[in-house]
């Protein structure tokens, strides 16, 4: 006998249909639960390019202190070598001291030789001055007084002179001002040091910190003392730390540069897209990993702690 499908039960007519009915609800499940997630994602990729300052274009920066001689002469001895640290104090070069030493002689002897004669003008004007005026003159007692004048002069000329050749001959001797590392030495026995030449640089130890170049429209969202962490090219798994000291106060404009007339050059060029201009943040060290080899020059990407969007 053939049974139709008007005269089967209703659980068993229904029961093909039920299967995709179920598939249909598990795709809408998951076509929403991937537009959620997409939607969620948006926003969080909003947020954080909206409201989370960060760049690519940071850099390591550091203060150089040169270290040209004040003085000119050959140079004796180069107790360094390149890249090597040196504590404050230490010694870098020495030039040729000898001449500068027999001018600390002389000054010294001209010194006391304009001391000599000073104290015989004094005792020549203070016999004058005793005098009665029927026995010297008027006139012949200011000679004298202006002459002891002149002797004091003189001999604060001299003792001035004794004290810049005293000066030259400790400059024969260039010590690190800082703490730090000998960078691009160039300078050997036996070289002629010349006045302002320079002869080797040291890298401050102590002042290191990183510039950050964010665009004008991250700016609303960086505050002074906020936190930082910058993530250098090289050290991808490692963060330094640190916090925002300082925002920059200006920028140079191109189109203020005068012509050979004074007059302004203006570009005449209008780009419909505007770019946003970058400002220089100063990011102060707190931590640095150990494996960090920290360098001037090198870049990272900084991301700045804004908390609540102002």
């Amino acid at each position: 006998m053939i049974l139709h499908k008007e005269h089967l039960p209703p659980n068993v007519a229904a029961g093909p249909a039920r299967p995709g009915k179920i598939r249909l609800v598990v795709r809408l499940a998951v076509t929403g639960v991937a537009v959620v997630a997409a939607v969620m994602l948006g926003v969080f990729a909003f947020r954080f390019y909206e409201y989370t300052p960060w760049t690519r274009d940071g850099r390591v920066r550091v203060y150089v202190v040169d270290t040209a001689p004040e003085v000119s002469g050959r140079v004796m001895e180069v107790p360094v070598q390149d890249n090597q640290f040196v504590h404050k104090g230490d010694l870098l070069y020495t030039i040729d001291p000898r001449d500068y030493q027999v001018a600390v002689e002389k000054a010294r002897a001209a010194l006391e030789a304009e001391k000599a004669q000073l104290a015989l003008q004094t005792e020549d004007s203070l016999r004058r001055q005793k005098l009665r005026l029927g026995d010297v003159s008027e006139e012949e007692k200011q000679v004298y007084s202006t002459n002891v004048d002149v002797g004091k002069a003189d001999v604060d000329a001299d003792a001035a002179a004794l004290y810049k050749a005293t000066v030259d001959l400790e400059r024969c001797e260039i010590h690190s001002p800082v703490n730090g590392w000998v960078t691009n030495l160039t300078v050997r026995v036996g070289d002629y040091a010349n006045t302002g030449q320079r002869q080797m640089s040291v890298i401050d130890a102590d002042s290191f910190w990183i510039s950050g170049y964010f665009e004008e429209t991250q700016l609303r969202n960086i505050r002074v003392g906020a936190a930082a962490k910058a993530v250098l090219m090289g050290y991808r798994d490692l963060r330094v730390l640190g916090h925002v000291e300082s925002i920059g106060y200006g920028i140079d404009d191109t189109d203020t540069a005068p012509d050979s007339e004074g007059l302004p050059q203006v570009s005449p060029i209008f780009t419909w897209v505007r770019l946003a201009q970058r400002i220089p943040v100063r990011i102060h060290i707190d931590q640095v990993p150990a494996p960090i080899h920290l360098a001037a020059g090198e870049t990272c990407t900084i991301y700045i702690d804004s908390g609540t969007p102002k």
